[in-house]
């Protein structure tokens, strides 16, 4: 063998082979990382170095609870989403004892993870990736569920919709102690030979796809926001304000001046917006204007002027808000927001207030539940830092604190930072978030996501 390799051709044949052993680690990883592994070691390092490759790890001992043909739609329903959500079926005996800090741990991953052991179901996340009572509302919604299969699905779908972050890049890497065959080598060799030109094909799909998409949430914010255009020239209308009235002074002639140009500002950036992330011209101009009639009103009534504030959250045409009220989401954690005067009555007698809805992939949603293209939308309106605060836990703050946002919809809009879903944080996590006893999905006490105080059942 060493006469072999030491002749011309062979020392030439060196540095492709060697090509070739790196791309062969690559496809083996796609074509093996995916399964559910099956390695009859159970500790949480064990498990950890499995969820670290693949989204979905079942235990040699509870593969009676999850068929390897289950197991693989959740992980690639999971990879297909973009998400750190991370799955582990156990087996009933399964010691417990800071089970999920540990694994969060060993793991080193922000994420939502999810453990069912034996009948019972619980669920942690990183706080940056879905809040503690989102994660508590999800494992109630699921949790009288004895079919893991039905289960584990219900809270796939779920989570997936509602968490933040984006799936680690390990899940991509080849999985240490691999081994290459000769098959796969041959195979390799042909994906060299065909590959180049369909991967080039695949990326200018992915790009093409991409722009299609934008194109489309554009679309969409049209129509947004040409009602709040529309919305806001009425109300210029119905002010009925003329600069030679009687009454009327050089201050109050500026205000006016002012929302008109903020109106002509509002059409002229729409008509030019060609990503969505040009909408935030467009609020930002509204949202002065409005101001700016708001002033206007109050000098010809004889009023105190108007605090300059942030809209009202539930719906920006209701104009400038006069308060902040506490309001809970359904499912949401408690939070101040800004509110009109109509608004903070409706709460203040126990009612719901008038919220904003448009269309989105599941029909007529709250602005704040209908997508990432609206995140431009709301931060022309909603400036100075205060988006986060407002959009804690909702499906769009969730998804204005992925990475990935920035580079699809603009940055910019307050610090939703942190660690975010996928980024690989060690040990440096809040144990609160990882907190308490594993749920009992038979007690009264049962939940997840939560401090210690909020899981019952805990051994």
């Amino acid at each position: 063998m060493k006469a072999v390799l030491s002749t011309p051709r062979a020392r030439g044949l060196t540095a492709p082979l060697l090509a070739l052993v790196l791309v062969a680690l690559t496809v083996w990883t796609v074509w093996g990382a995916g399964a559910p592994r099956a390695s009859a070691a159970t500790g949480v390092t064990a498990i950890a170095d499995s969820l670290r490759h693949s989204p979905v790890y079942v235990d040699p001992a509870a593969s009676d609870q999850l068929s390897r043909a289950d197991a693989r739609a959740l992980e690639r329903q999971i990879e297909k989403a973009d998400k750190p959500l991370f799955i582990a079926v156990l087996p009933a005996g399964y010691p417990t004892a800071g089970l999920f800090s540990d694994l969060r741990t060993a793991t080193g991953v922000t994420g939502l993870y999810a453990i069912r052991l034996g009948d019972r179901f619980d669920a942690r996340a990183d706080s940056s990736v879905l809040p503690r009572t989102a994660v508590r509302n999800l494992v109630g919604s699921v949790g009288d569920e004895r079919n893991a299969r039905t289960q584990l699905t219900d809270f796939t779908d779920r989570a997936l919709t509602r968490m933040g972050g984006s799936a680690p890049a390990s899940w991509d890497s080849a999985h240490p102690g691999a081994m290459i065959s000769t098959s796969a080598l041959i195979a390799v060799g042909v994906v060299l030979v065909a590959g180049g030109a369909g991967a080039y094909t695949v990326v200018r799909r992915s790009r093409r796809r991409r722009a299609e998409e934008r194109r489309a949430a554009l679309d969409r914010l049209r129509v947004v926001v040409d009602e709040d255009i529309t919305a806001f020239g009425e109300e210029l209308d119905r002010l009925d304000f003329h600069p030679a009235e009687a009454g009327a002074d050089d201050i109050m002639r500026a205000d006016y001046e002012r929302a008109l140009d903020a109106y002509e500002q509002a059409k002229t950036a729409m008509a030019a917006a060609a990503r969505p992330e040009d909408v935030r011209a467009v609020t930002e101009a509204l949202e002065d204007g409005r101001f700016s009639l708001a002033s206007l009103a109050a000098r010809r009534e004889g009023r105190p002027l108007p605090e300059r504030r942030p809209p009202c959250f539930f719906d920006p045409r209701h104009g400038p808000s006069v308060a902040d009220a506490t309001w809970t989401p359904p499912g949401g954690a408690t939070r101040e927001v800004p509110v009109c005067a109509a608004d903070a009555t409706r709460l203040a007698d126990g009612r719901d207030p008038v919220i904003r809805e448009v269309d989105s992939d599941y029909g007529r949603r709250p602005y704040w539940e209908a997508g990432p293209a609206y995140g431009p939308w709301a931060g022309g309106y909603f400036g100075g830092g205060i988006l986060p605060g407002l959009l804690v836990g909702t499906m769009l703050g969730s998804m204005m604190a992925t990475p990935s946002y920035a580079a699809d919809y603009g940055s910019g809009y307050g610090d939703f930072g942190g660690y975010e879903g996928g980024d690989v944080s060690g040990a440096d996590f809040d144990p609160g978030d990882f907190g308490g006893g594993f749920g009992d999905a038979g007690g009264g006490d049962f939940g997840g996501g939560g401090g210690g105080g909020d899981f019952g059942g805990g051994f």
